[in-house]
């Protein structure tokens, strides 16, 4: 679990009031994980341009969404790295040990279950692994008896888990889905190729492998017609000499 230490929030502290918005809240992560590498370092101090090249975001952008936490740093001297890791891993959990059941330990499962985003690193434990494949059901993995998904609500419940990670084919991930919210999950994290159905207090995040890589692929193609027309371009100018 990512452990993360500072002083106890006082009044200058606390985020302002109100709802801190739903794309900052997406960049959070990202500065954590760029803060925790900095600690490990022994860093003491970092400055918003040196974090936000860290985090894959410009300055101005950082500084904005750190000030959603009530934290604007130091000028000329930047932001405390302990200090910024208690504030952000309070905002996101960080510092709470979440257990999770991972339903589908197929290829993708598999790689998920040994990924470093759990376990010490993440803040996230693994409790339950499920599937309905006889070849799976009663193996072990990385120290979990995988169980029978006809199982799964007497897992969730034994086990405690609050979040839901669904990694199974596309015909089988609503009912998987239905059955974690009877259990009472609300945060569903979902790998499968299919759009859930769920109550309006369920929390659903969809990983789309297929959709960033045809992104990436637009991406791509743009680079590609740009090319094209800059040659085509070229050669018309040619043409006109």
């Amino acid at each position: 679990m990512t452990t993360v230490e500072g002083p106890p929030p006082t009044s200058e502290a606390l985020p302002p009031a109100g709802r801190i918005p739903e794309a900052t809240i997406a960049r959070l992560p990202g500065y954590l994980r760029a803060l925790n590498q900095y600690s490990e370092s022994g860093t003491g101090t970092i400055s918003s341009g040196e974090l936000a090249e860290a985090s894959g975001v410009n300055s101005a952008q950082l500084r904005k969404d750190l000030s959603h936490l009530g934290s604007y740093g130091t000028r000329g001297v930047g932001y405390d790295v302990e200090f910024l890791r208690f504030q952000i891993g309070r905002e996101i959990g960080a510092a709470t040990d979440w257990p999770v059941v991972l339903v589908g330990v197929g290829n993708l499962g598999t790689a998920l279950a040994k990924s470093s985003d759990f376990g010490s690193r993440g803040g996230f434990r693994i409790v339950a692994l499920v599937d309905v494949n006889p070849a799976r059901v009663g193996t072990e993995l990385d120290g979990l008896v995988i169980s029978h998904q006809d199982d799964l609500a007497r897992t969730v419940r034994s086990t405690g888990a609050v979040i839901g990670v669904i990694a199974t084919p596309a015909w089988a991930a609503q009912e998987v889905c239905d059955v974690l919210v009877d259990c009472g999950i609300t945060s569903i994290l979902n790998f499968s190729s299919t759009v859930l159905s769920a109550p309006d207090h369920i929390a659903v995040r969809k990983v789309d492998l297929g959709q960033e890589l045809q992104i990436l692929a637009y991406h791509e193609q743009r680079k590609l017609d740009a090319a094209r027309q800059q040659r085509t371009d070229k050669a018309a100018r040619k043409g006109t000499r």
